[in-house]
C-alpha cells in the first residue's frame, strides 16, 4: 500500500499549528520505523524538509509558499488530490483536519476538534466571520466525505458527531502520545510558586486563572507567587494591585527545556482551559512529577484520569479553595504525582502509532 501524508502546509512555529505539526511529525517516524512493504510518501515544503525527510520516506518538496494563504486553500481544497492521484498513492492522510473536495483517492483526515463552532456559538465575531465560517464548512464536509476520520479524543468524537452529524461509529478514537520528558534533567526551584499555561484566547481561560488566583490570595495568609506562561499582562483580569504584584507573566518561552523547569518547579501546575480536543499540558505536568488542577470540561477529565484534581472552570471560589487545599496537603501532591506517572502510560508513542497503522493501512 502506498499512503501520502499531506505535511505541504505545516511549518514549525507558524500560525497556531505547533501541536499538529509534532504530530505529524511523530507519526511519520513512527510509521516509518515499523513500516514493512508499504510505502510512505510526505508531501512538505523546503521549510519543513529537515524534519520530515527522513530514513524510509519519500520526500517531496511541493514547490509553493505553505505561507501563502491562497496557495494553501487551492492546495487542500484540489491539488493535493491530483498530486497524490499522479504519485499512485492509495490512500491519503490529512493531519490538518481538511479532506480534499475532489476525493481522487481514498482519504483518512484527522479532526483535532470542533473549536470553531464553539467561537460562533460563544464568541461569535471574535475571529472573522467569513474565516470562521469557511474553517467550520471545511471540517464538516471532510468529517462527512472522508473514509476514514480519526480524532484524538472522545470529547472531540462527541463535537464532530454533533457538529457533522455524522455516526459515532464513523470516527475513531486514537489519542495523542507524548514524547518522553525526564525531571531528572531539572533542579529543583529557589522558591516555590504556582504555575499555571493559557494563551490570549478566550477558551483558554486566562481570566478565570487570573479571578482563580484572587480568590487564593484573599483565602491565604501567605499566597505563593503565581507565573503564567502565554499571556504578556494579567492586568486587563485584575483591578487588584497587590494581586498583580504576585503574577509573573511570560508571553513565550523559547526552548523547551526552559518551559520544562518551570513545570518541574511549581509546587502545583493549574490549567482551566474551556475545551480541549486533547490538551498536552497537564501530561507534561505529570511527567515532571508536577501535581495537576484541571478544569472538569471537555476532553480534560478523560486525559488526565484519576491523577488531577478538577474544578469548575467557572467557579472561581471553589476552584482557588483546591487550589489552595492541595498546596498544603504535600500527601496529596504525593500521591497525584504518582497516579500521574501511570496515567501517562495510556499515552505512549508505541500505543499510538499501532492504532494509527491499524486505521491506515487496512
Amino acid at each position: 500500500m502506498r499512503l501520502a501524508i499531506d505535511c505541504f502546509k505545516l511549518v514549525r512555529g507558524a500560525g497556531k499549528s505547533i501541536g499538529i505539526y509534532n504530530l505529524a511529525l511523530n507519526l511519520v517516524r513512527e510509521l516509518a520505523s515499523r513500516r514493512q512493504t508499504d510505502e510512505l510518501i510526505v508531501l512538505g515544503n523546503a521549510r519543513n524538509r529537515k524534519d520530515f525527510d527522513i530514513p524510509r520516506v519519500r520526500f517531496i518538496e511541493i514547490r509553493k509558499d505553505p505561507l501563502s494563504r491562497i496557495t494553501c486553500v487551492l492546495w487542500e481544497l484540489f491539488e493535493v488530490s491530483v498530486y497524490a492521484r499522479r504519485l499512485g498513492a492509495d490512500k491519503v492522510l490529512f493531519p490538518r483536519g481538511y479532506a480534499s473536495m475532489l476525493h481522487l483517492t481514498r482519504e483518512a483526515v484527522i479532526i483535532h476538534d470542533m473549536i470553531p463552532f464553539y467561537y460562533h456559538e460563544n464568541y461569535p465575531g471574535y475571529f472573522n466571520r467569513l474565516e470562521n465560517f469557511y474553517i467550520m464548512w471545511r471540517l464538516k464536509a471532510s468529517a462527512r466525505r472522508a473514509d476514514d476520520v480519526i480524532t484524538i479524543s472522545e470529547a472531540s468524537r462527541r463535537d464532530i458527531v454533533k457538529y457533522a452529524r455524522v455516526p459515532a461509529e464513523r470516527v475513531t478514537v486514537i489519542n495523542n502520545g507524548y514524547n518522553p520528558i525526564s525531571g531528572k534533567d531539572y533542579r529543583e526551584p529557589e522558591e516555590a510558586y504556582i504555575l499555571a499555561v493559557t494563551s490570549a484566547l478566550p477558551h483558554k481561560n486566562a481570566a478565570g486563572i487570573v479571578k482563580c488566583y484572587e480568590q487564593y490570595c484573599r483565602a491565604v495568609d501567605n499566597p505563593l507567587e503565581l507565573r503564567i506562561v502565554g499571556i504578556d499582562d494579567s492586568s486587563p483580569f485584575t483591578s487588584d494591585a497587590g494581586v498583580a504584584q504576585r503574577i509573573t507573566c511570560i508571553k513565550f518561552i523559547e526552548k523547551n527545556e526552559d518551559f520544562y523547569q518551570l513545570i518541574y518547579g511549581a509546587r502545583v501546575f493549574l490549567f482551566l482551559s474551556l475545551i480541549e480536543g486533547f490538551g498536552f499540558p497537564p501530561i507534561e505536568a505529570m511527567q515532571l512529577g508536577t501535581a495537576v488542577i484541571c478544569s472538569d470540561a471537555s476532553s480534560l477529565p478523560e486525559v488526565a484520569g484519576d491523577a488531577a484534581v478538577y474544578v469548575d472552570p467557572g467557579e472561581h471560589a471553589a476552584a482557588a479553595r483546591a487550589l489552595a487545599d492541595l498546596l498544603a496537603d504535600d500527601a496529596r501532591r504525593g500521591q497525584l504525582r504518582e497516579k500521574g506517572f501511570d496515567n501517562i502510560k495510556r499515552f505512549s508513542w508505541d500505543r499510538t502509532g499501532e492504532r494509527y497503522r491499524e486505521v491506515l493501512f487496512r
